[in-house]
Protein backbone atom coordinates (compact mmCIF):
# COMPACT_ATOMS: atom_id res chain seq x y z
CA UNK A 1 0.00 0.00 0.00
CA UNK A 2 3.16 2.17 0.84
CA UNK A 3 4.82 1.24 -2.06
CA UNK A 4 1.41 2.22 -4.38
CA UNK A 5 1.00 5.56 -2.46
CA UNK A 6 4.75 6.19 -3.36
CA UNK A 7 4.70 5.82 -6.84
CA UNK A 8 1.50 7.56 -7.29
CA UNK A 9 3.22 10.49 -5.67
CA UNK A 10 6.54 10.08 -7.78
CA UNK A 11 4.53 9.81 -10.78
CA UNK A 12 2.73 13.58 -9.95
CA UNK A 13 6.42 15.35 -8.64
CA UNK A 14 7.97 13.96 -12.23
CA UNK A 15 4.94 15.60 -14.23
CA UNK A 16 5.00 18.83 -11.78
CA UNK A 17 8.94 19.33 -12.88
CA UNK A 18 8.59 18.59 -16.78
CA UNK A 19 5.78 21.03 -16.79
CA UNK A 20 8.43 23.96 -14.43
CA UNK A 21 10.83 23.07 -17.37
CA UNK A 22 9.01 23.90 -19.79
CA UNK A 23 7.77 26.80 -18.42
CA UNK A 24 11.01 27.83 -17.53
CA UNK A 25 12.57 27.05 -21.12
CA UNK A 26 10.14 28.75 -22.90
CA UNK A 27 11.48 32.00 -21.22
CA UNK A 28 15.10 31.30 -22.94
CA UNK A 29 14.00 29.55 -26.19
CA UNK A 30 14.86 31.03 -29.82
CA UNK A 31 11.88 32.22 -31.36
CA UNK A 32 12.79 30.49 -34.19
CA UNK A 33 11.84 27.28 -32.28
CA UNK A 34 8.75 28.66 -30.53
CA UNK A 35 5.86 26.63 -29.99
CA UNK A 36 2.87 27.62 -31.87
CA UNK A 37 0.49 29.13 -29.03
CA UNK A 38 3.82 31.44 -27.71
CA UNK A 39 4.39 32.05 -31.67
CA UNK A 40 0.62 32.97 -31.84
CA UNK A 41 1.12 35.18 -28.61
CA UNK A 42 4.29 36.72 -30.01
CA UNK A 43 2.10 37.53 -33.32
CA UNK A 44 -0.51 38.85 -31.42
CA UNK A 45 1.89 41.44 -29.51
CA UNK A 46 3.43 43.06 -33.16
CA UNK A 47 1.74 46.50 -33.99
CA UNK A 48 -0.18 46.18 -37.17
CA UNK A 49 -2.71 48.94 -38.82
CA UNK A 50 -4.75 46.37 -39.57
CA UNK A 51 -5.20 42.88 -37.40
CA UNK A 52 -4.48 39.31 -36.97
CA UNK A 53 -7.04 36.67 -36.62
CA UNK A 54 -5.95 32.76 -34.90
CA UNK A 55 -10.03 31.61 -34.32
CA UNK A 56 -12.56 31.31 -37.28
CA UNK A 57 -10.14 31.05 -40.18
CA UNK A 58 -11.86 27.89 -42.05
CA UNK A 59 -12.22 30.12 -45.13
CA UNK A 60 -8.39 30.31 -45.52
CA UNK A 61 -7.89 26.84 -45.95
CA UNK A 62 -10.90 26.92 -49.02
CA UNK A 63 -10.15 27.88 -52.57
CA UNK A 64 -12.34 27.88 -55.99
CA UNK A 65 -11.37 24.46 -56.61
CA UNK A 66 -12.35 22.75 -53.39
CA UNK A 67 -10.49 20.18 -52.93
CA UNK A 68 -7.17 20.91 -50.89
CA UNK A 69 -8.22 22.29 -47.37
CA UNK A 70 -5.00 23.42 -45.45
CA UNK A 71 -5.85 25.23 -42.42
CA UNK A 72 -3.00 28.14 -41.30
CA UNK A 73 -2.27 29.25 -38.29
CA UNK A 74 -2.96 32.92 -38.69
CA UNK A 75 -4.98 35.25 -41.27
CA UNK A 76 -3.35 39.26 -41.33
CA UNK A 77 -5.86 41.61 -43.02
CA UNK A 78 -3.54 44.27 -43.87
CA UNK A 79 -4.20 47.94 -44.07
CA UNK A 80 -0.87 48.82 -44.84
CA UNK A 81 2.59 47.65 -46.80
CA UNK A 82 4.12 47.61 -43.64
CA UNK A 83 2.23 45.35 -42.32
CA UNK A 84 3.17 42.62 -45.03
CA UNK A 85 6.50 43.30 -44.95
CA UNK A 86 6.74 43.07 -41.04
CA UNK A 87 5.08 39.82 -40.97
CA UNK A 88 7.45 38.33 -43.47
CA UNK A 89 10.40 39.96 -41.58
CA UNK A 90 9.39 38.40 -38.28
CA UNK A 91 9.13 35.25 -40.02
CA UNK A 92 12.67 35.39 -42.13
CA UNK A 93 14.54 36.18 -38.88
CA UNK A 94 13.39 33.40 -37.37
CA UNK A 95 15.45 31.25 -39.32
CA UNK A 96 15.28 28.30 -40.83
CA UNK A 97 14.83 25.99 -38.53
CA UNK A 98 11.45 27.20 -38.64
CA UNK A 99 8.41 25.94 -40.12
CA UNK A 100 6.36 28.97 -40.40
CA UNK A 101 5.55 29.97 -43.58
CA UNK A 102 3.01 32.65 -45.90
CA UNK A 103 0.55 32.37 -48.60
CA UNK A 104 -0.83 35.65 -49.87
CA UNK A 105 -4.52 34.95 -50.71
CA UNK A 106 -6.79 37.15 -53.09
CA UNK A 107 -10.19 36.42 -53.91
CA UNK A 108 -10.02 32.44 -52.99
CA UNK A 109 -10.18 31.26 -57.36
CA UNK A 110 -7.12 29.25 -56.71
CA UNK A 111 -7.27 25.57 -58.06
CA UNK A 112 -5.06 23.42 -56.07
CA UNK A 113 -4.81 24.91 -52.35
CA UNK A 114 -2.18 27.51 -54.24
CA UNK A 115 -2.84 30.39 -51.68
CA UNK A 116 -2.67 28.34 -48.62
CA UNK A 117 -0.40 28.04 -46.27
CA UNK A 118 -0.07 25.07 -43.63
CA UNK A 119 -0.26 26.17 -40.10
CA UNK A 120 1.28 29.26 -41.41
CA UNK A 121 -0.10 32.78 -42.25
CA UNK A 122 -2.29 33.82 -45.02
CA UNK A 123 -2.20 37.63 -46.03
CA UNK A 124 -5.96 38.31 -47.16
CA UNK A 125 -5.17 40.69 -49.88
CA UNK A 126 -8.39 41.95 -49.97
CA UNK A 127 -8.45 44.21 -47.21
CA UNK A 128 -4.94 45.82 -48.89
CA UNK A 129 -6.35 49.32 -49.80
CA UNK A 130 -2.76 51.20 -50.02
CA UNK A 131 -2.58 52.75 -52.51
CA UNK A 132 -6.06 54.20 -53.26
CA UNK A 133 -6.11 53.82 -57.01
CA UNK A 134 -4.73 56.51 -58.96
CA UNK A 135 -5.49 57.12 -62.39
CA UNK A 136 -2.93 59.09 -64.82
CA UNK A 137 -3.95 60.17 -68.15
CA UNK A 138 -0.81 61.14 -69.32
CA UNK A 139 0.43 59.29 -72.75
CA UNK A 140 0.74 56.13 -72.12
CA UNK A 141 -2.27 56.25 -69.58
CA UNK A 142 -1.72 53.76 -66.61
CA UNK A 143 -3.29 53.73 -63.34
CA UNK A 144 -1.87 52.41 -59.96
CA UNK A 145 -3.54 49.91 -57.83
CA UNK A 146 -3.31 47.85 -55.03
CA UNK A 147 -2.49 44.11 -55.58
CA UNK A 148 -5.88 43.16 -54.18
CA UNK A 149 -8.05 45.48 -55.89
CA UNK A 150 -10.57 43.33 -58.03
CA UNK A 151 -10.23 43.77 -61.63
CA UNK A 152 -14.04 44.48 -61.80
CA UNK A 153 -13.36 47.40 -59.85
CA UNK A 154 -10.90 48.92 -61.97
CA UNK A 155 -12.87 47.98 -65.14
CA UNK A 156 -15.63 50.47 -63.46
CA UNK A 157 -13.63 52.62 -62.06
CA UNK A 158 -11.39 53.26 -65.01
CA UNK A 159 -14.67 53.58 -67.84
CA UNK A 160 -15.51 56.77 -65.61
CA UNK A 161 -12.74 58.11 -67.43
CA UNK A 162 -12.48 56.80 -71.37
CA UNK A 163 -10.39 54.38 -70.52
CA UNK A 164 -9.70 50.57 -69.88
CA UNK A 165 -6.83 48.13 -69.15
CA UNK A 166 -5.87 46.59 -72.80
CA UNK A 167 -6.07 42.46 -71.73
CA UNK A 168 -8.19 40.52 -69.77
CA UNK A 169 -9.30 37.49 -68.01
CA UNK A 170 -12.59 35.87 -68.66
CA UNK A 171 -13.44 36.10 -65.04
CA UNK A 172 -13.20 39.63 -63.53
CA UNK A 173 -13.61 38.53 -59.55
CA UNK A 174 -10.06 38.29 -59.35
CA UNK A 175 -7.19 40.45 -57.67
CA UNK A 176 -4.57 42.30 -59.85
CA UNK A 177 -2.09 40.16 -57.77
CA UNK A 178 -3.44 36.52 -58.41
CA UNK A 179 -3.96 37.19 -62.02
CA UNK A 180 -0.11 38.34 -61.95
CA UNK A 181 1.53 36.21 -60.27
CA UNK A 182 0.01 33.68 -63.08
CA UNK A 183 -0.29 35.20 -66.45
CA UNK A 184 -3.58 36.30 -67.10
CA UNK A 185 -5.07 34.99 -70.29
CA UNK A 186 -8.11 35.20 -72.21
CA UNK A 187 -9.72 36.16 -75.87
CA UNK A 188 -7.36 39.34 -75.81
CA UNK A 189 -3.77 38.00 -75.34
CA UNK A 190 -3.52 37.58 -79.29
CA UNK A 191 -3.37 41.19 -79.56
CA UNK A 192 -2.40 42.93 -76.44
CA UNK A 193 -0.22 39.28 -75.13
CA UNK A 194 -1.54 38.29 -71.39
CA UNK A 195 -1.49 40.89 -68.32
CA UNK A 196 1.57 40.20 -67.50
CA UNK A 197 2.76 42.12 -70.73
CA UNK A 198 0.50 44.90 -69.99
CA UNK A 199 2.35 46.14 -66.20
CA UNK A 200 4.27 48.50 -66.02
CA UNK A 201 5.96 48.70 -63.01
CA UNK A 202 5.46 46.86 -59.30
CA UNK A 203 5.96 47.20 -55.91
CA UNK A 204 7.15 43.44 -54.40
CA UNK A 205 7.80 42.31 -50.58
CA UNK A 206 10.23 39.88 -51.08
CA UNK A 207 10.75 36.46 -48.96
CA UNK A 208 13.17 38.77 -46.60
CA UNK A 209 10.51 41.10 -45.77
CA UNK A 210 12.53 44.03 -48.23
CA UNK A 211 9.95 46.38 -50.03
CA UNK A 212 11.15 46.41 -53.66
CA UNK A 213 9.78 48.83 -56.74
CA UNK A 214 10.41 47.23 -59.73
CA UNK A 215 9.81 47.59 -63.51
CA UNK A 216 12.07 46.90 -66.91
CA UNK A 217 13.90 49.60 -66.05
CA UNK A 218 14.57 49.06 -62.08
CA UNK A 219 15.15 45.68 -60.58
CA UNK A 220 14.65 44.07 -63.33
CA UNK A 221 15.17 40.58 -62.44
CA UNK A 222 12.63 40.81 -59.63
CA UNK A 223 10.29 42.18 -62.02
CA UNK A 224 10.43 39.72 -64.75
CA UNK A 225 10.31 36.63 -62.06
CA UNK A 226 7.77 37.76 -59.89
CA UNK A 227 5.47 38.07 -63.27
CA UNK A 228 4.40 34.53 -63.87
CA UNK A 229 6.06 33.41 -60.49
CA UNK A 230 3.29 31.67 -58.63
CA UNK A 231 4.50 33.96 -55.85
CA UNK A 232 7.50 32.50 -55.16
CA UNK A 233 9.72 35.17 -55.01
CA UNK A 234 7.55 38.12 -53.23
CA UNK A 235 4.31 39.31 -52.54
CA UNK A 236 2.90 41.92 -55.48
CA UNK A 237 1.55 44.66 -52.84
CA UNK A 238 1.19 47.21 -56.00
CA UNK A 239 1.01 47.50 -59.66
CA UNK A 240 1.42 50.18 -62.34
CA UNK A 241 -1.22 49.13 -65.47
CA UNK A 242 -1.42 49.63 -68.79
CA UNK A 243 -4.55 51.44 -70.06
CA UNK A 244 -5.78 52.41 -73.69
CA UNK A 245 -9.19 54.32 -74.87
CA UNK A 246 -12.12 52.22 -74.03
CA UNK A 247 -14.87 51.47 -76.68
CA UNK A 248 -18.53 51.41 -75.15
CA UNK A 249 -19.90 48.49 -77.09
CA UNK A 250 -19.47 45.18 -78.26
CA UNK A 251 -20.91 43.15 -81.45
CA UNK A 252 -20.30 39.45 -80.02
CA UNK A 253 -20.62 36.50 -82.42
CA UNK A 254 -20.74 32.72 -82.23
CA UNK A 255 -20.45 30.17 -85.17
CA UNK A 256 -19.84 26.39 -85.19
CA UNK A 257 -18.14 23.99 -87.02
CA UNK A 258 -18.02 20.43 -87.42
CA UNK A 259 -14.31 19.44 -89.14
CA UNK A 260 -11.60 20.42 -86.50
CA UNK A 261 -8.86 20.81 -88.93
CA UNK A 262 -11.32 23.80 -90.33
CA UNK A 263 -11.80 25.54 -87.57
CA UNK A 264 -8.59 25.93 -86.18
CA UNK A 265 -7.08 27.42 -89.36
CA UNK A 266 -10.10 29.87 -89.36
CA UNK A 267 -8.69 30.53 -85.66
CA UNK A 268 -5.56 31.19 -86.50
CA UNK A 269 -6.24 32.97 -89.32
CA UNK A 270 -7.94 35.10 -87.13
CA UNK A 271 -4.93 35.29 -84.94
CA UNK A 272 -2.67 36.53 -87.32
CA UNK A 273 -4.56 39.04 -89.33
CA UNK A 274 -3.44 42.64 -89.46
CA UNK A 275 -7.71 43.14 -89.45
CA UNK A 276 -9.48 41.16 -87.45
CA UNK A 277 -11.64 41.22 -84.08
CA UNK A 278 -10.84 42.30 -80.77
CA UNK A 279 -11.53 39.22 -78.64
CA UNK A 280 -11.12 35.34 -80.29
CA UNK A 281 -11.87 32.59 -77.85
CA UNK A 282 -13.94 29.11 -79.20
CA UNK A 283 -15.12 25.66 -77.13
CA UNK A 284 -15.55 22.31 -78.01
CA UNK A 285 -19.09 20.95 -78.02
CA UNK A 286 -19.95 17.33 -77.64
CA UNK A 287 -23.29 15.89 -78.00
CA UNK A 288 -25.00 18.11 -76.80
CA UNK A 289 -28.61 18.64 -77.67
CA UNK A 290 -30.76 22.00 -78.73
CA UNK A 291 -27.28 23.94 -78.64
CA UNK A 292 -28.76 26.34 -80.92
CA UNK A 293 -31.88 26.96 -79.45
CA UNK A 294 -29.99 27.34 -76.17
CA UNK A 295 -28.42 30.26 -77.33
CA UNK A 296 -31.83 32.36 -78.07
CA UNK A 297 -31.41 33.62 -74.92
CA UNK A 298 -28.39 35.97 -75.63
CA UNK A 299 -28.24 35.49 -79.45
CA UNK A 300 -30.17 36.20 -82.63
CA UNK A 301 -29.99 34.31 -85.42
CA UNK A 302 -28.94 35.41 -89.00
CA UNK A 303 -31.16 32.92 -90.22
CA UNK A 304 -33.91 31.34 -87.52
CA UNK A 305 -35.18 29.26 -90.03
CA UNK A 306 -32.13 27.67 -91.25
CA UNK A 307 -30.85 27.78 -87.47
CA UNK A 308 -33.99 26.05 -86.30
CA UNK A 309 -33.21 22.89 -88.58
CA UNK A 310 -29.60 22.52 -86.98
CA UNK A 311 -29.16 19.12 -84.92
CA UNK A 312 -26.59 19.24 -82.26
CA UNK A 313 -27.40 16.09 -80.38
CA UNK A 314 -24.43 13.09 -80.91
CA UNK A 315 -21.90 15.56 -82.74
CA UNK A 316 -18.57 16.57 -81.72
CA UNK A 317 -18.68 20.64 -82.61
CA UNK A 318 -16.35 23.13 -82.75
CA UNK A 319 -17.55 27.06 -81.69
CA UNK A 320 -15.84 30.14 -82.52
CA UNK A 321 -16.87 32.88 -80.67
CA UNK A 322 -15.37 36.47 -81.52
CA UNK A 323 -16.23 40.08 -80.78
CA UNK A 324 -15.34 43.69 -81.84
CA UNK A 325 -15.82 46.76 -80.06
CA UNK A 326 -17.35 49.65 -81.30
CA UNK A 327 -18.81 53.14 -80.31
CA UNK A 328 -22.57 54.24 -80.67
CA UNK A 329 -23.23 55.52 -84.16
CA UNK A 330 -20.36 53.32 -85.47
CA UNK A 331 -22.76 50.62 -85.99
CA UNK A 332 -22.67 50.34 -89.83
CA UNK A 333 -19.46 50.67 -90.54
CA UNK A 334 -18.22 47.88 -87.55
CA UNK A 335 -21.22 45.40 -89.47
CA UNK A 336 -19.24 46.31 -92.72
CA UNK A 337 -15.65 44.93 -91.39
CA UNK A 338 -17.42 41.78 -89.38
CA UNK A 339 -18.88 40.90 -92.96
CA UNK A 340 -15.79 41.44 -94.68
CA UNK A 341 -14.03 39.04 -91.84
CA UNK A 342 -16.93 36.53 -91.24
CA UNK A 343 -16.62 35.93 -95.28
CA UNK A 344 -13.08 34.85 -95.40
CA UNK A 345 -14.52 31.95 -92.69
CA UNK A 346 -15.74 28.53 -93.69
CA UNK A 347 -18.23 28.23 -90.39
CA UNK A 348 -21.76 26.29 -91.32
CA UNK A 349 -23.78 29.10 -92.53
CA UNK A 350 -27.19 28.41 -90.95
CA UNK A 351 -24.87 28.53 -87.29
CA UNK A 352 -24.24 32.25 -86.75
CA UNK A 353 -25.36 33.96 -83.91
CA UNK A 354 -24.79 37.45 -83.18
CA UNK A 355 -25.51 39.89 -80.35
CA UNK A 356 -24.54 43.77 -79.26
CA UNK A 357 -24.10 44.06 -75.61
CA UNK A 358 -22.71 46.86 -73.59
CA UNK A 359 -18.70 46.53 -72.91
CA UNK A 360 -19.40 46.02 -69.66
CA UNK A 361 -21.85 43.28 -69.99
CA UNK A 362 -19.42 41.74 -72.27
CA UNK A 363 -16.19 41.38 -70.41
CA UNK A 364 -18.54 40.79 -66.82
CA UNK A 365 -20.11 38.01 -68.42
CA UNK A 366 -19.17 35.28 -66.51
CA UNK A 367 -20.31 36.89 -63.76
CA UNK A 368 -24.10 36.79 -64.90
CA UNK A 369 -23.35 32.51 -65.23
CA UNK A 370 -22.17 32.95 -61.22
CA UNK A 371 -25.24 34.41 -59.82
CA UNK A 372 -27.25 32.33 -61.90
CA UNK A 373 -25.04 28.65 -60.20
CA UNK A 374 -25.18 30.38 -57.11
CA UNK A 375 -28.95 30.76 -56.95
CA UNK A 376 -29.11 26.71 -57.38
CA UNK A 377 -26.57 26.05 -54.98
CA UNK A 378 -23.77 24.66 -57.93
CA UNK A 379 -21.05 27.18 -57.83
CA UNK A 380 -19.25 26.15 -54.18
CA UNK A 381 -18.89 22.96 -55.70
CA UNK A 382 -14.95 20.98 -56.30
CA UNK A 383 -13.94 22.67 -59.79
CA UNK A 384 -10.97 20.08 -61.18
CA UNK A 385 -9.93 22.48 -63.68
CA UNK A 386 -7.39 21.41 -66.18
CA UNK A 387 -5.62 23.98 -67.84
CA UNK A 388 -3.61 22.88 -71.21
CA UNK A 389 -1.17 24.99 -73.10
CA UNK A 390 -0.68 23.05 -76.33
CA UNK A 391 2.05 23.80 -79.26
CA UNK A 392 0.42 24.58 -82.46
CA UNK A 393 2.46 21.06 -84.14
CA UNK A 394 0.56 18.78 -81.72
CA UNK A 395 -3.06 20.31 -81.56
CA UNK A 396 -5.06 17.90 -84.33
CA UNK A 397 -2.91 15.07 -82.41
CA UNK A 398 -4.46 16.46 -79.61
CA UNK A 399 -7.83 16.55 -80.66
CA UNK A 400 -8.01 13.47 -82.16
CA UNK A 401 -7.41 11.44 -79.74
CA UNK A 402 -9.06 13.85 -75.95
CA UNK A 403 -12.29 15.13 -78.12
CA UNK A 404 -12.51 12.00 -80.24
CA UNK A 405 -11.75 9.45 -77.55
CA UNK A 406 -11.84 10.40 -74.07
CA UNK A 407 -14.13 12.84 -73.90
CA UNK A 408 -17.14 11.59 -73.99
CA UNK A 409 -19.23 14.83 -73.43
CA UNK A 410 -19.22 18.62 -72.04
CA UNK A 411 -21.61 18.31 -70.09
CA UNK A 412 -19.77 18.80 -66.66
CA UNK A 413 -18.36 22.02 -67.86
CA UNK A 414 -17.50 24.60 -70.71
CA UNK A 415 -14.57 23.00 -72.85
CA UNK A 416 -12.25 26.31 -74.03
CA UNK A 417 -9.68 26.17 -76.63
CA UNK A 418 -7.91 29.16 -78.95
CA UNK A 419 -4.87 29.46 -80.18
CA UNK A 420 -1.83 33.14 -79.12
CA UNK A 421 1.01 33.94 -81.04
CA UNK A 422 3.76 34.89 -78.29
CA UNK A 423 6.49 36.26 -81.20
CA UNK A 424 3.61 38.71 -82.13
CA UNK A 425 0.78 40.82 -80.53
CA UNK A 426 -0.52 44.12 -81.56
CA UNK A 427 0.18 47.55 -80.25
CA UNK A 428 -1.51 50.70 -81.07
CA UNK A 429 -4.50 48.71 -82.82
CA UNK A 430 -7.77 50.23 -84.99
CA UNK A 431 -10.35 50.52 -83.60
CA UNK A 432 -13.92 51.38 -84.94
CA UNK A 433 -13.65 54.92 -83.35
CA UNK A 434 -10.48 55.95 -85.88
CA UNK A 435 -11.17 54.26 -89.35
CA UNK A 436 -12.95 54.86 -92.09
CA UNK A 437 -13.95 51.85 -94.33
CA UNK A 438 -12.78 51.13 -96.70
CA UNK A 439 -9.39 52.88 -96.14
CA UNK A 440 -9.25 51.29 -92.98
CA UNK A 441 -6.42 48.61 -93.84
CA UNK A 442 -4.31 51.48 -94.87
CA UNK A 443 -4.84 53.30 -91.85
CA UNK A 444 -4.47 50.41 -89.61
CA UNK A 445 -1.31 48.64 -91.54
CA UNK A 446 0.12 52.36 -90.49
CA UNK A 447 -0.46 52.50 -87.06
CA UNK A 448 -0.17 48.68 -86.28
CA UNK A 449 3.29 48.07 -83.97
CA UNK A 450 4.51 44.38 -83.07
CA UNK A 451 5.89 42.99 -80.44
CA UNK A 452 6.44 39.88 -78.62
CA UNK A 453 5.55 38.32 -75.58
CA UNK A 454 7.76 39.29 -72.16
CA UNK A 455 10.26 36.49 -72.77
CA UNK A 456 12.22 36.82 -69.38
CA UNK A 457 9.25 36.70 -67.10
CA UNK A 458 8.73 33.29 -64.71
CA UNK A 459 5.34 32.00 -67.39
CA UNK A 460 5.89 28.24 -69.05
CA UNK A 461 4.99 28.31 -72.12
CA UNK A 462 5.76 25.74 -75.10
CA UNK A 463 8.76 25.70 -77.31
CA UNK A 464 6.71 27.08 -80.41
CA UNK A 465 5.11 30.31 -80.71
CA UNK A 466 2.18 29.41 -81.80
CA UNK A 467 -0.05 27.59 -79.15
CA UNK A 468 -3.21 26.79 -78.21
CA UNK A 469 -4.95 27.38 -74.68
CA UNK A 470 -7.28 24.42 -74.25
CA UNK A 471 -9.47 24.25 -70.60
CA UNK A 472 -11.47 21.71 -69.06
CA UNK A 473 -13.35 23.82 -66.67
CA UNK A 474 -15.46 21.04 -65.23
CA UNK A 475 -17.18 21.30 -62.17
CA UNK A 476 -18.25 18.48 -60.16
CA UNK A 477 -21.15 17.28 -57.88
CA UNK A 478 -20.49 16.69 -54.39
CA UNK A 479 -20.96 12.50 -53.31
CA UNK A 480 -21.65 11.73 -56.76
CA UNK A 481 -19.86 8.59 -57.56
CA UNK A 482 -20.65 9.03 -61.55
CA UNK A 483 -18.94 10.36 -64.35
CA UNK A 484 -20.44 13.86 -62.27
CA UNK A 485 -18.19 12.81 -59.39
CA UNK A 486 -15.06 14.34 -58.42
CA UNK A 487 -12.88 11.28 -58.66
CA UNK A 488 -14.11 10.73 -62.49
CA UNK A 489 -13.21 13.99 -63.55
CA UNK A 490 -9.78 13.35 -62.34
CA UNK A 491 -9.29 10.03 -63.60
CA UNK A 492 -10.04 11.34 -66.93
CA UNK A 493 -7.67 14.49 -66.62
CA UNK A 494 -5.01 12.14 -65.99
CA UNK A 495 -5.54 10.26 -68.48
CA UNK A 496 -5.39 13.29 -70.90
CA UNK A 497 -2.01 14.21 -69.09
CA UNK A 498 -0.62 10.59 -69.36
CA UNK A 499 -1.39 10.99 -73.29
CA UNK A 500 0.59 14.30 -73.73
CA UNK A 501 2.96 12.73 -71.79
CA UNK A 502 3.35 9.68 -73.98
CA UNK A 503 2.71 11.42 -77.47
CA UNK A 504 5.79 14.01 -76.40
CA UNK A 505 3.26 16.65 -77.53
CA UNK A 506 5.26 19.43 -75.64
CA UNK A 507 2.45 20.54 -73.90
CA UNK A 508 2.56 22.60 -70.67
CA UNK A 509 0.19 23.44 -68.17
CA UNK A 510 -1.40 26.59 -67.03
CA UNK A 511 -2.29 27.29 -63.18
CA UNK A 512 -0.15 23.87 -62.67
CA UNK A 513 -0.59 21.36 -59.91
CA UNK A 514 2.79 19.55 -59.10
CA UNK A 515 3.49 16.99 -56.05
CA UNK A 516 7.07 16.64 -56.28
CA UNK A 517 9.78 19.51 -57.28
CA UNK A 518 11.15 16.46 -59.96
CA UNK A 519 7.76 17.61 -61.82
CA UNK A 520 8.21 20.95 -61.41
CA UNK A 521 11.53 20.89 -62.83
CA UNK A 522 9.81 19.09 -65.72
CA UNK A 523 7.59 21.83 -65.87
CA UNK A 524 10.53 24.71 -66.16
CA UNK A 525 12.46 22.90 -68.12
CA UNK A 526 15.45 25.03 -69.06
CA UNK A 527 13.92 27.48 -66.97
CA UNK A 528 13.93 25.94 -63.78
CA UNK A 529 17.49 27.22 -63.42
CA UNK A 530 16.77 30.73 -63.39
CA UNK A 531 13.42 30.10 -61.40
CA UNK A 532 15.59 28.31 -58.81
CA UNK A 533 18.31 30.87 -58.46
CA UNK A 534 15.60 33.73 -58.11
CA UNK A 535 13.94 31.46 -55.04
CA UNK A 536 17.37 31.73 -53.52
CA UNK A 537 17.96 35.03 -53.91
CA UNK A 538 14.28 36.66 -52.95
CA UNK A 539 13.26 34.26 -50.75
CA UNK A 540 16.20 31.97 -49.72
CA UNK A 541 14.10 30.06 -46.56
CA UNK A 542 11.34 29.13 -48.90
CA UNK A 543 8.87 31.40 -46.80
CA UNK A 544 6.56 31.91 -49.61
CA UNK A 545 3.64 30.43 -51.37
CA UNK A 546 4.16 26.72 -49.57
CA UNK A 547 0.60 25.98 -51.54
CA UNK A 548 2.23 25.72 -54.47
CA UNK A 549 4.46 22.55 -53.28
CA UNK A 550 7.81 23.58 -55.82
CA UNK A 551 10.35 24.64 -52.50
CA UNK A 552 10.43 22.83 -49.19
CA UNK A 553 10.88 25.21 -46.03
CA UNK A 554 14.24 24.90 -44.96
CA UNK A 555 15.13 22.23 -47.39
CA UNK A 556 15.17 24.48 -50.22
CA UNK A 557 19.11 25.14 -50.76
CA UNK A 558 20.35 22.78 -48.35
CA UNK A 559 21.53 19.78 -50.91
CA UNK A 560 20.45 21.17 -54.61
CA UNK A 561 20.04 24.31 -56.33
CA UNK A 562 22.20 27.27 -56.56
CA UNK A 563 23.94 28.44 -53.42
CA UNK A 564 24.11 32.41 -52.81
Amino acid sequence: MKNSRFHRLHKQYTMILRFLMVFLFSFTISKKNLPIPILRSSLADMAFNGHLTFEKNEHAAKDFGDIYHFMPSAVLYPKSVSDVSSTIKYIFEMGASSELTVAAGGHGHSLAGQAQAYQGVVINMGSLREPEMSFHAEEPPYVDVSAGELWVNILHESLKRGLAPKSWTDYLHLTVGGTLSNAGISGQAFRHGPQINNVYQLQVVTGKGDVVTCSEEQNTDLFYGVLGGLGQFGVITWARIALEPAPKMVKWIRVLYTDFSIFSKDQEHLICSEMSFDYIEGFVIINRTGLLNNWRSSFNAKDPLQASQFNSEGRILYCLEVAKYFDPGKSDLVNQIIDTLLSELNYIQCTLFLSEVSYVDFLDRVHVSEIKLREKGLWEVPHPWLNLLIPRSGIHEFAQEVFGNILADTSNGPVLIYPVNKSRYHSNLLTAKNICFPICYVIFCFNMLYHRWRNRTSMVTPDEDVFYLVAFLSSATPSSTGKDGLEHILTRNRRILRFCEASRLGVKQYLAHYSTQKEWKAHFGTQWEVFSQRKSTYDPLAILAPGQNIFQKAKAFRQEGPQR
